[in-house]
Parts: C-alpha cells; sequence; structure tokens
C-alpha cells in the first residue's frame, strides 16, 4: 500500500512515519509538509528506501489535491486542527481515503453525504483522546444492554523524576493545544442533570476530583470538553446518569491553574500601559513553552482510564480499562506521539485492508473494530487492562 501524511515532520507525524516505516504491508510512504527540518534528526529511525519527503504548502489547493491524485491508498492527516476542512475537501477531489486525529464536528457541513457518493472514508478522532478512549467506549457499550455511566479520563504528565516545576506538567503535545482546552467550557452529567462549567470554573475546587490509579498513586481529574454529546453519539442518553470526560493531572496542577486563571491570565484583552498590543494570553504562551520542555532523558506518560457502568442480563456490570504508556527514550518519540501515530497509522491499515469497511463520515465508536486494533496496538508495546465487575463482585456475593 502507498500511504501519503501531511503533517508528518511534526511530534505526531514523526510517530506517524515511524510505524508506517516498519510496516511489511507498506510498500510507499510519502511525507508532505511545509518544513521538513525537523526530520533531520529522526530520519535513521526511518526506512528511506520506502520514506519519501515532498515539501508542501496545504494552503496551495491545486499543488494538494495534484498529490492526493498520486494514487495513493489512504492520506493520514496530523496537521494543525486549522487545515482540516482544507484537506477533508482536497481528499473529496481526489476521491481518497482520509484519516486525521481531531473532532469529526470539526470537519465541513454535509461532508457525509459527499465522502459517501464519492465512495470513500472520512475517518476523523483516530488518535488517542479523540481516538483510543472512543474505540474503548464503544466495544465496552456493547458488551451491555444497559448503561448508566460513562466516564473518560485521559492525561499526558511527566513520570515522577520528571517534575522540575510547580505545575507538574510539560509539554508533550503543543501547549497552545493545552490552553486552548483549559478556555474551553466543558459538560458533564450528574445525577440525570446535564451541568455546564464554565471555562474559568474547570479547575475549581468544586468540578476537580481525584482517582487512585495503579502504580502511580492520586491524579486528579479535569473537566475536559463535552462528555454529554459523545455519549449522545453512543446513543446512551436515554439510560444515562452520570457521565465525565476529564483531563489527569498530578495533584496540584489545578490549584496552581485556578489562581492563575483568576489573575486573568488567560485574558485575550490586550495588557493596558504596554507599548505594543501584547495580551496576558500570548505572554503565557510565549513565556512558559520553553520552560515546560522535557529535558534530555526525560519521559512523559500517557495515562487513560474508561469507566462504562450498567446491566447485562438484568445484573449491574462495570468495565474498567486502564493504560499507561511511556516515551520511548531511543527514538526519542512521546507516550503522547506514539498513542496518537501510531492509532492513526493502525487506522489508516484497517481502511486499505478492508477491515474497516464503512464509507462516508465514520466514527471509531462504531467503525473501527476494537479486537483487531487492540492486537495491533499491543504489537507496539502500547498495552490495555479490562477489568469486568459483575453484581455477584460489586456486592461481595459469591457467583
Amino acid at each position: 500500500m502507498r500511504i501519503l501524511v501531511l503533517g508528518g515532520a511534526g511530534l505526531q507525524g514523526k510517530a506517524v512515519l515511524h510505524d508506517l516505516s516498519r510496516s511489511p504491508q507498506v510498500k510507499e510512504v510519502v511525507c508532505a509538509d511545509m518544513n521538513l527540518g525537523p526530520l533531520a534528526t529522526f530520519e535513521k529511525f526511518l526506512d528511506r528506501d520506502k520514506t519519501r519527503l515532498q515539501v508542501l504548502d496545504v494552503t496551495d489547493e491545486e499543488a494538494l489535491v495534484s498529490l492526493m491524485r498520486d494514487h495513493f491508498d489512504v492520506v493520514i492527516d496530523v496537521l494543525p486542527a486549522a487545515l482540516i476542512g482544507i484537506v477533508a475537501e482536497a481528499a473529496l477531489k481526489a476521491r481518497v481515503h482520509l484519516v486525521n486525529t481531531m473532532y469529526g464536528q470539526q470537519l465541513p457541513k454535509g461532508i457525509h453525504e459527499r465522502s459517501l457518493e464519492k465512495g470513500i472514508a472520512l475517518m476523523p478522532e483516530s488518535g488517542l483522546d479523540p481516538g483510543i478512549d472512543l474505540i474503548l467506549c464503544g466495544y465496552g457499550r456493547r458488551k451491555m444492554d444497559e448503561v448508566c455511566e460513562l466516564h473518560s479520563y485521559c492525561g499526558g504528565i511527566p513520570e515522577p523524576k520528571a517534575i522540575t516545576n510547580p505545575l507538574k506538567y510539560k509539554i508533550s503535545w503543543t501547549w497552545q493545544g493545552v490552553l486552548s482546552l483549559y478556555k474551553t467550557p466543558a459538560r458533564i452529567m450528574k445525577d440525570g442533570q446535564i451541568i455546564d462549567i464554565y471555562a474559568k470554573d474547570l479547575h475549581a475546587e468544586k468540578w476537580v476530583e481525584t482517582i487512585d490509579f495503579p502504580r502511580l498513586g492520586p491524579l486528579e481529574l479535569i473537566p475536559n470538553g463535552d462528555a454529554v454529546i459523545f455519549a449522545e453519539h453512543l446513543g446512551l442518553l436515554k439510560t444515562l446518569t452520570n457521565t465525565t470526560r476529564c483531563s489527569l493531572r498530578w495533584p496540584g496542577h489545578s490549584v496552581l491553574w485556578k489562581k492563575l486563571i483568576d489573575l486573568d491570565l488567560l485574558s485575550d484583552e490586550p495588557v493596558k500601559g504596554l507599548s505594543a498590543e501584547v495580551t496576558p494570553y500570548q505572554i503565557m504562551v510565549k513565556h512558559l513553552e520553553p520552560r515546560l520542555q522535557y529535558n534530555e532523558g526525560e519521559r512523559d506518560m500517557v495515562v487513560m482510564r474508561i469507566i462504562i457502568a450498567g446491566k447485562k442480563g438484568g445484573k449491574q456490570m462495570k468495565i474498567t480499562y486502564d493504560m499507561r504508556d511511556l516515551r520511548d527514550l531511543e527514538t526519542g518519540l512521546f507516550a503522547m506521539n506514539r498513542t496518537v501515530g501510531y492509532t492513526a497509522s493502525i487506522v489508516a491499515q484497517m481502511i486499505v485492508n478492508g477491515e474497516i469497511k464503512g464509507r462516508g463520515l465514520l466514527t471509531p465508536i462504531r467503525d473501527i473494530p476494537c479486537k483487531q486494533f487492540l492486537t495491533e496496538i499491543n504489537k507496539r508495546g502500547i498495552h490495555f487492562k479490562e477489568k469486568i465487575e459483575t453484581e455477584e463482585v460489586l456486592f461481595g456475593l459469591d457467583a
């Protein structure tokens, strides 16, 4: 198979290239990016006999469509989210399957009908979160007759010895991406009531809870995004009473961050008295970004927990999926890169192999076969633990 990777020189893109390069099914990989410089020190981890690099400005529609039409089986898009519409429209014109790691609601309106008409598969949300979380939620949901609780917790955090700043956080994604999440309201359901949480309150003590994670201890749960919309996509709103989506952080992160928010340090209003129009948000981006980088030899961790509770055969049932991954110090790939990039690579190959058969706008919840996916990602050293508790276990009764 021949695969085109857009944005392959970025953090997640390197992981995509690394995985495709090692796949015996893949005969050629083309990495197209505006700046290929970041690959200079990473090329040694790629099979250069089947990897080709090409400079491309994806905002040049004619050049993008022309490249996509070069007999590729599938395109993987790991460019910034702002370009998702441009890439999707080009894929339609080129009649080529497309995989990306961003939220499906960011795609242009009517994209499902148009891609269905063209006979191509568009698979967004094929990363970590969204991505692996949705695959597991869909898989667990299908094991139950009725679901009353759904919780998705995920985060990228430093390993304990790499905690060297007051935030207890370092950057394994994009700092602006993290800050944009901290500026986005959240929505949860508690005891059957839908609750909207203002962005300024995400880190407030009222909404921050903790869980105990094996081998790590307590971690903070910080509301992140709209949990209700994903429950709706899973068809659970009629029976659901509690649902949350949360970022995981080390204890103490939310207390400090709430103080920074209360000082309006994420404000987009220019600071008065300065010679140029500079906002507190811009200062936070530029000032903190270089101070929150991982040093050589330090590792990030990706931690995930999915909880699905309900009934099966009239009995209570609870399913928990746990995952923890660490940075690969040999390649330098962060755990965040691995879990996002390897997922996109696996999904793209599953489309070409025919393991994913749907066409139109697809979703990991329904269209990615979970067992086959987990088999593949386990081969990459990313492992999941499934714990199923029945009524007998939950209430201490004999089976």
